[in-house]
């Protein structure tokens, strides 16, 4: 599938596992992720996730990302845009 292919083109490695891990949690249903949970799952540092998510926010036409909230780490809303 040439989905993973245009992702790794579009982002940098950092980006595209964090975009890989969202989009496995929206097929889960979920909707809110917290960085530090991000990053303990893919073993990167609560601020390299917050600083690529803010990036992502910004430049990501798959997925929809709203800093949410912050209670112990920030909260993003993502959620599929229709391409």
């Amino acid at each position: 599938m040439n989905t993973s292919r245009n992702i790794r083109q579009c982002y940098n490695e950092t980006q595209a596992r964090i975009v890989q891990y969202l989009k496995g949690g929206l097929e889960k249903g979920k909707t809110y992720f917290k960085s530090k949970y991000i990053a303990r799952e893919l073993g990167l540092s609560p601020k390299e996730v917050g600083t690529n998510m803010a990036i992502l926010s910004e430049i990501c036409q798959e997925l929809a990302i709203i800093k949410w909230s912050y209670s112990n780490s920030t909260t993003w809303m993502v959620t599929s845009r229709s391409v």
